[in-house]
């Protein structure tokens, strides 16, 4: 079944390519002009903006809750993911109904159609959401596109079948009676059914916004970015801070839109505005109607568009100073680069190192987070320009293997890497994987290790992500209790934990691995300067772990200021990885560099003194 599934999305692939593509250019020019719509005011001047909406659909609690809402969204940092999630979300809504709400009312109006959609709708909503992503990936390659492609896919179900239910709801007697009148069948669902079914097509409506924002941190895995992106950047380096800033702002998000929504279905349902009439006329004077105020229309509008006027204002002033396009150091002249990163430390220390260094040369860069498949899928189809992460030969062997024809390989910036089992240091006598079987303190590896060392079916290997195994590791540290965990070299957690590597005396890990920058393919021939700086630079550990250590310090956010900082107390090295001729920056760099062994001789000398250790 796999393979007839392969062939069939390659035969899709092959033939439907401009579909897709034009697909993807109407999606994220949607998502894009949403995203700019809301970007561009000062964030309180938006949330006051929907203050005034709420207060105008629920009352003055409302408005105030919401105003209170996205004013803490903006406190903690996380008001552009926000929008870029609302976007994202918004985008989705309006082409899922777009489909939902027709395919609902023809399943309504025919028992035939209906039968057959069911379980397609079962299919579809019961399917693991991440599943969609992958051909997602695969036809629209990474971005917010594929997000937003799996959540429609995800949360069409419940908005075909709350707007078949709510036709098929309408008293059959009323629309009897509207057929005796001589009203046709499209004035009838127009002017009877549609009417009386919106609170629940409203339903509907709100389930569809819920199912959406359940999909973002889903879609973050894939480059959607926005708050889903920030909880996968917190699940990768196990910050439960930032994670849990990133998931309050959804939850705001989310009762905002829900409480607009069900206010929303209220006001345009002819059943709910009786309702809400009734209770204005049995409502009690007094204070209380303060709370419960509701602005006319007219003020309401008035509000919105002098907020609207002086948000637009804000943003007609300042902005990012261009780079001087004399400046013999602005080789960019304002090209966009774009990088991508798997969470590792390293990953995260070389492309922010990357981003600073080449936007000081005139581009514009924008760097983004990645799972490692669609990274490499991302790249392979020239979506992505630069990664500085990747672990060759072993660790992302089939990666390689599946795209090296449509990648450019700079070269190794890092070396030799190692893999291997950690333990804690309080585990005194374990040191080594060449022990007896009964020791019973340690969790291996099945595959080669296992075998290489006799131990099948005496330890438990769980399986899991890496934030799972570094949650663990660190309940387990606290509590003192024995742990082993698969670890590699430089990693994080041997500066923050005590650990101690287990000795590998048959060589079961292989050979360590070198880091290696990759490019798409024709990149170094769009850009000959990067791709000389690229395939040049290198890094001592020493440089690494202090980049690393300085990003760990500076906190979530704060990478591209850590490496500034990191820069200023290394000067020099900007020039040297970036030089550029005939700048007072890059004729120092250049000078300095020829006065000291390069990176990688340094590289070379650390590795060899290592193998082969001075005496005394």
């Amino acid at each position: 079944m796999g393979e007839w599934v392969n062939d069939a999305v390659d035969w899709l692939q092959t033939h439907l390519a401009p579909v897709f593509d034009a697909a993807s250019t109407v999606i994220s020019g949607m998502q894009d002009g949403i995203y700019t719509v809301l970007a561009a005011p000062h964030p309180l001047l938006l949330a006051g903006i929907l203050a005034v909406v709420a207060c105008r659909l629920r009352g003055l609690t409302a408005g105030a809750l919401a105003f209170a809402g996205f004013a803490l969204i903006d406190s903690v940092e996380m008001w552009d993911d926000a929008m870029s999630t609302l976007s994202l979300v918004l985008v989705a809504t309006v082409i899922t109904l777009a489909v939902a709400v027709p395919l609902g009312i023809w399943s309504a109006r025919s028992k035939t159609v209906s039968a057959a959609t069911r379980p397609v709708m079962d299919f579809m909503q019961t399917m693991p959401a991440m599943v969609y992503l992958i051909p997602g990936v695969l036809f629209f390659g990474v971005g917010a596109v594929p997000g937003i492609i799996a959540t429609i896919i995800f949360a069409l179900p419940p908005g075909v079948r709350m707007t078949e239910l709510g036709i098929r709801q309408v008293d059959g007697d009323l629309v009897e009676a509207a057929q005796a009148f001589g009203t046709s069948p499209r004035d009838t669902l127009l002017r009877v059914q549609l009417p009386l079914a919106l609170p629940t097509i409203m339903a509907g409506v709100n389930q569809v916004i819920m199912l959406g924002l359940s999909m973002v941190v889903i879609a973050g895995m894939v480059g959607a970015g926005g708050l889903g992106g920030a909880v996968y950047r917190a699940l990768g380096n196990v910050d439960v801070g930032l994670g849990f800033e990133a998931g309050l702002s959804i939850v705001v998000l989310a009762m905002y839109l829900d409480r607009m929504t069900g206010a929303l279905g209220a006001q345009i349902s002819p059943l709910g505005r009786r309702a809400l009439a009734r209770a204005r006329e049995t409502g009690r004077p007094g204070g209380a109607k303060l709370w419960n105020y509701r602005p006319q229309p007219a003020v309401a509008l008035a509000g919105v568009v002098v907020l609207a006027l002086v948000a637009g204002g804000t943003s007609v002033f300042g902005g990012t100073k261009a780079a001087d396009a004399d400046d013999p150091g602005n080789v960019g002249k304002g090209k966009k680069i774009s990088m991508g990163y798997i969470p590792w430390d390293e990953g995260i220390a070389s492309t922010f190192l990357w981003k600073e260094l080449l936007e000081r040369r005139g581009y514009e860069v924008d760097a983004e987070q990645y799972e490692a498949g669609s990274l490499y899928t991302g790249q392979s189809t020239g979506q992505i320009d630069i990664q500085t992460d990747s672990w060759l030969p072993v660790t992302h062997e089939k990666y390689w293997a599946k795209y090296q024809d449509k990648l450019e390989d700079m070269g190794s910036w890092y070396g030799p890497t190692s893999l291997e089992l950690s333990v804690p240091s309080y585990m005194k006598d374990v040191d080594s994987l060449e022990v007896e079987p009964s020791a019973g303190m340690m969790g291996l590896l099945k595959d080669k290790v296992l075998e290489e060392y006799g131990l099948e079916g005496e330890y438990e290997v769980v399986d899991g992500s890496t934030p799972g195994m570094l949650a663990e590791l660190k309940r387990a540290y606290d509590e003192k209790e024995p742990v082993v965990t698969t670890l590699w070299s430089p990693h994080w957690a041997y500066s923050t934990y005590d650990l101690k590597k287990l000795k590998d005396p048959k060589g079961a890990w292989g050979k360590g691995d070198g880091v290696h920058t990759l490019t798409r393919e024709g990149f170094s021939d769009e850009n000959p300067a990067v791709g000389k700086w690229l395939k040049d630079f290198r890094m001592t550990e020493e440089q690494l772990t202090g980049l690393e250590a300085k990003i760990q310090a500076g906190g979530k956010g704060k990478e591209q200021d850590a490496v500034r900082a990191w820069l200023r107390e290394n000067p020099g090295l900007a020039d040297q990885w970036a030089p550029v001729a005939g700048t007072s920056e890059g004729d120092a760099g250049a000078a300095a560099a020829s006065r000291r062994p390069t990176a990688a001789a340094q590289v070379d000398a650390g590795i060899a003194e290592k193998l082969a250790p001075a005496a005394g």
